[in-house]
């Protein structure tokens, strides 16, 4: 029968684990008589993390019943009302389906995509338009010329 293969390398190895477990005891034998081996973490007044028990004079009631959970219906909203703005087309692309628009109150440009267009428009148009928030910006959208 073959010996065990224990090489120097294998016992270097194992005895850096067993120095590394021991380190690692060490140091939480020393935060236990620190006092620093709290477990629990309390949330204050203000949603900060701390260590400390919040103040039993602080604490508020709150009713279950009250608090909802989802989303409220269509009809409990209260529904937006669209603004119609005025603005003129200052550059529009047809073969590459968008443009940019210049509303006449604010002088933004706002960028509009074909899909966005209820009529043909061209460079020059005046149109009216309403914004939607898109990826990078306000977008103008329902745009139909004037």
């Amino acid at each position: 029968m073959a010996g065990s293969q224990e090489t120097f390398g294998k016992k270097e190895r194992e005895k850096k684990r067993l120095k590394k477990k021991k380190d690692k005891l060490l140091r939480k034998e020393e935060r236990k008589a620190n006092g620093q081996d709290s477990m629990f973490v309390y949330v204050d007044e203000f949603g900060q993390l701390t260590d400390t028990p919040p103040d039993p004079s602080k604490k508020i009631k709150v009713d279950a019943e009250s608090i909802e959970i989802g989303i409220p219906k269509k009809e409990d909203r209260e529904e937006e009302v669209p603004v119609d703005r005025k603005g003129k087309v200052s550059f529009f692309d047809t073969s590459k389906g968008f443009g940019f628009i210049i509303d006449t109150n604010t002088q933004e440009k706002f960028f509009v995509h074909v899909s966005g267009v209820l009529e043909e428009i061209a460079e020059n148009d005046k149109v009216t338009f309403e914004l939607e928030k898109g990826l990078k910006g306000m977008n103008a959208v329902r745009v139909k010329k004037i």
